[in-house]
This record gives C-alpha cells, structure tokens and sequence, in this order.
C-alpha cells in the first residue's frame, strides 16, 4: 500500500517515485483534486475508484475510504492512494497509515509537494524571506466556527511569520474577524491564491482588513489558500507566469487516455484547463513475428502503428536494424517523431498527414513490395494505390481503436467546454455514441478537427467542424485552435 501525494496540482509537479508507482498500480483511490494527467500514467485495467471529497457536495466518508484501502491490499493488489499534495498535510495521511497498521499492511509513504508552498510560489510569494519572514504556520481553515475553532488566534495574532490558510475560502471573512479581534494589525499585506499551478490560477493581493471582500469581488472560489504576512507583497514584485493565449478557456481532449497526456500538457501551457474525455481506447491485436526483409518500402500510418510494428519486431528478435533494406514512410511528422525514437530516420513524410498524401509523396518512389503498419479497418487508400501501380502490397494490422466508457461527469464537463477536439474519425464516433450524438453537445462548444478525415466523420454525423488544422498533425491543430481563439 503506497500513501502518495499528487503534489498542488500541476501534473508536472509529480515526484518521480509518484508516477512510477502510478504507472505499476492496480488499484488507484484518487482524490477530487487529482489531475487527470496523473492518472493518464495508470497502466490499462488499472482500476481507478474516486473516493474525494466535495466542499458543499457528496464525498465518500472516511470510513469507506480506509475499508476500501485495506480490502482491496488484502486482496493482493497493489495500491496508491493518491492524495493530493501532500499526505502528511492536512491529508489525512496519519489517519490512514494508522488503519493500514493496524490491519497489518505494510506501507509507503510518498510525499508531494504541498500547496501552501506551491500555490504561492506561482504567485510569486515566497514563505520565507529573509528580513520578512523566517517562520511559517500551516493551518486550516476548515472550521464549522472561527470562533470556536481550537486554533489559539492570538498566538497566530503574534505569530512572527507567515500564516497560511488551507481550505479557508468559506470562511475568509471569519478567519480575518479572528485575526483582527486577537490583534493581527489590519493593514498587514495578505493574499490569496485561487487553482494554483493549474491554468485557471487566480490571485488577488491587498491587506487583511480587506482581502475578504477583494476575494468576494473576484469571486475567487475554491480550491484557494490564503497568506498573511509581509512576503504577500513580494507577489507584485516576483510574479513570473506569463499572461496565457488560453486562459480562462476549457478545452476536451478525446484521443486515447495513453496519447492525450501530450495534447493536453500542451494546452495546460497555454492556459486553458483541460477537461480529458478520452473516447477511444487503442488495443494491440496479436499476430506473428515480423521479419520485414522481403519488402522494399515500409509505410507506418500512425504513432500506435510505430508501437505495434516494433513490438512484432521484437518478437522475431528483430529490433530497428531489420529495417535497413527498406525505405520507410511515415504518414506525418508525428509518426515521423515517434520512428525517430526508435531510431529510424523515416525516408518520405508528405506534407498532407493523410494517406492520399502519403500516396502523391510515393508517387516517384519506385516499389515492388509494400507493407502498410495501420490499424484494423482502416482506409484502402493507400494500398490500393500501391496496387494500381503493380506492386503487391501487405496490410499488416496492428491495433484497434474501441469504445472507452466515459462518466456522466466527464461528459456533461466535455460537452460544456468552450472547445472539444477530435484527432481522428473513431474519436468522433465513440464520442458521438456515448454524448448522444448532437444532443450532446453545446451550442457555444467549438469543434476542432486535427484533418479533413475527421472532419468528414464529424458532417456523417450531423456536426460541421467550427476549426479544421491545415496541418493534420498536433501542431496543426493547436495552431488552428490557437487563431480561433485570437479572433474569438
């Protein structure tokens, strides 16, 4: 059993030890606040239970959480518990070892990086700060009364240092009363930070006598910490997050969960948050061993396809050297990266990243035996263009997209985005089918095709793309994205 913290929230912000055990897990039991990033790293069949915790909503007790830890370790599966920030910090984490000791379970505890100092860090505002602060308290914030909470509010009314407040948004204005009344001088710098590391980051700054009511005008909500002390004026002065193309836009990611990571770190980058509604599943179909000599052009139609080619290589004890008496061609310049992982500089990638323009880019190339690495039903463009011009193609089928069940919630946050992005024809229809085809998504929603093949599968379904990528590629379509964005 592993007790692992997820860190403030930014995916980036994971230790090395959280995502490798993530990436071995069997069970995961994952809070509310955990990146869907994180949990993209789980590996297939992976069991995923959410068992957060809502502010003013449904949270799974306690109890059920910690019987669900133990039943499932006793089970002899192996379990993270990941939990986000730290778990030792207002985590609950000591609650939950305590229960696994006393099961007998043996443990580990990962910790992560805390979003009292996260948070204010992509702010801007250091805890400490020499000559400001050389001191600092973590408290919560989660009271049901300010007044008759246990905290000793004039010890933290004299405390020399920085205050945070974890978990306090609902009840800022009875935490500054409390403040004041025990004698914390009003006109003390004080901050707060809304989502921080996350693209949605919000921060307001002023003194404690008022940053209450700055936070209602903002309508700062939370997730949100609150710093009082003379470093929240530093924020000012170190903020360092630049403005965002996309900031304050929600944007749904529908490839496979192992190849959305990519698409929406990038996004994240720009500010958007990023909703992963992953509608297609990619699974790796059996087959024999690949002894590719006897072909002189190989043709890779995808990123999955370079996986599924070498993986049939190696099955045969063959590795990227079995390739050296073939040209090879990749669709697009990401299939064309995802060879040169592997080692194989690719000999042709045409500008258009559909196979019609891998046949005109092959037009002068001469063939006499073809293999085309694609997934199973797929179009016949290309080998029946091979074909005409008197080569003997084989169709080596190595994967298959199918229907990944999407949550209600995921949906309703998907079909309400300010923007949804399809990056192939199954991504359409799986989604489609899942949303309820037009019902299912919003009149103010964008559509952004990666490509004129998913485009077309978007019109068979009664869909016109608002944004289609001149490039068929990711960079193509953040680029087309990015200027609908600009105009809008």
């Amino acid at each position: 059993m592993y007790l692992v913290g997820a860190g403030p929230g930014d995916p980036g912000l994971l230790t090395a030890r959280a995502l490798e055990l993530i990436a071995r897990a069997d069970v995961i039991l994952y809070d509310r606040l955990i990146p869907d990033a994180a949990l993209a790293g789980a590996r297939p069949g992976a069991e995923l239970v959410f068992v957060g915790k809502q502010g003013g909503g449904g949270s799974v007790p306690q109890e059920q959480t910690e019987a669900l830890m133990v039943q499932r370790a006793q089970a002899g599966a192996q379990v993270v518990r990941l939990k986000g920030g730290d778990p030792f910090v207002f985590g609950r984490g000591g609650e939950e070892a305590l229960a696994l000791r006393t099961a007998g379970i043996e443990y580990e505890i990962v910790p992560g990086v805390t979003a009292g100092v996260a948070a204010l860090a992509y702010a801007g505002i250091p805890v400490t700060h020499r000559g400001l602060s050389s001191a600092v308290a973590l408290i919560t914030g989660h009271e049901e009364s300010a007044k008759q909470s246990a905290l000793d509010w004039r010890a933290l009314a004299r405390f020399p240092g920085t205050l945070v407040f974890y978990m306090g948004m609902r009840r800022l204005e009875q935490i500054v009363a409390a403040l004041l009344s025990a004698g914390r001088p009003g006109s003390e710098p004080a901050a707060v930070v809304q989502a921080g590391t996350l693209p949605e980051q919000r921060v307001v700054t002023g003194i404690l006598q008022t940053i209450h009511e700055q936070a209602r005008a903002q309508d700062i909500r939370p997730p949100a910490v609150a710093v009082v002390g003379p470093v929240a004026a530093l924020a000012e002065q170190l903020s360092w997050l630049p403005p965002r193309a996309l900031a304050g836009r929600t944007v749904a990611v529908t490839r496979a969960r192992a190849q959305a990571s990519a698409l929406a770190r990038r996004l994240e980058a720009l500010g958007a948050r990023v909703v992963q509604a992953p509608a297609i599943r990619v699974v790796s179909l059996a087959g024999p061993p690949l002894d590719p000599s006897a072909y002189d052009l190989v043709c890779v139609t995808s990123a999955n396809g370079v996986v599924g080619l070498f993986e049939r290589l190696a099955a045969g004890g063959r590795d990227a050297r079995a390739l050296a008496g073939a040209r090879v061609a990749a669709i697009g310049a990401g299939t064309a990266a995802a060879l040169a992982e592997r080692g194989i500089s690719a000999d042709v990638v045409p500008e258009r990243a559909v196979a019609e323009g891998l046949a005109q880019a092959l037009a002068q190339v001469p063939v006499r035996r073809a293999l085309i690495a694609r997934a199973r039903s797929a179009r016949d463009v290309l080998p029946d263009v091979l074909r005409e011009r008197g080569a003997e193609v084989d169709v080596l089928e190595l994967y298959e997209t199918v229907a990944e069940p999407l949550a209600d919630a995921v949906l309703e946050s998907a079909r309400s985005a300010d923007y949804i992005t399809f990056t192939s024809a199954s991504s359409v229809r799986f989604f489609l089918q899942a949303a309820d085809h037009r019902a299912g998504l919003s009149r103010s929603t964008r559509i952004v095709s990666i490509g004129p093949i998913t485009s077309a599968a978007l019109r068979e379904h009664g869909l016109e793309p608002h944004v289609e990528a001149s490039r068929h590629d990711l960079d193509g379509l953040l680029e087309a994205l990015l200027a609908d964005a600009g105009a809008g």
